[in-house]
């Protein structure tokens, strides 16, 4: 994890969740090319995700993190720094399980999970990851639960009530 400054006056986390490496065999042996997961964010609530492809790892890398920070996302962290509710993300066959946790807990989450959390500034986490374990789809299921957040304010104020009444 390293903490570079880019455009916009911003510091980014970046995490590089998974390489692949993908081959052709051609007549004068294997031709390789790579696809790179990358996450970005700022630790405090924005958090993208970008996949670059390329003929060497670091250009991959490179775009995937391009493609990341023009995706950033707000995401919702409750006092304690974890999130407001359960909830779980999807995409595709993936399905990513989020719990709160109490202050003290960590982050409880595989490497694709816990890669999100660490850039986008979770410390109290518990999670699962159901179905398919694709690392692309495993970050995008994970970032669908988080931008899915709601506030109890929101929440009431959508059913016509007062935070007070739930």
């Amino acid at each position: 994890m390293a903490l570079q400054r880019y455009g916009q006056d911003q510091d980014l986390l970046d995490r590089v969740v998974f390489i692949n490496r993908c081959a052709k065999v051609v007549k004068g042996g294997k031709r390789f090319h790579f696809s790179a997961v990358v996450v970005v964010g700022d630790g405090k609530g924005k958090v993208g995700f970008g996949i670059g492809k390329a003929h060497e790892v670091p250009d991959a890398i490179r775009k995937g993190m391009e493609q990341a920070k023009k995706h950033l996302m707000e995401v919702l962290i409750a006092p304690g720094d974890t999130i407001p509710h359960e909830i779980i993300g999807r995409q595709d066959s993936s399905k990513v399980l989020l719990r709160p946790a109490g202050p003290g807990t960590g982050v409880i989450a595989g490497g694709a999970v816990r890669a999100v959390m660490e850039v986008v500034g979770i410390k109290n986490i518990l999670s699962k990851v159901l179905g398919s374990t694709n690392a692309m789809n495993v970050v995008a299921a994970t970032i669908d639960g988080l931008t899915r957040m709601e506030t109890p304010e929101k929440v009431a104020s959508r059913r016509g009530k007062s935070v007070e009444d739930l």
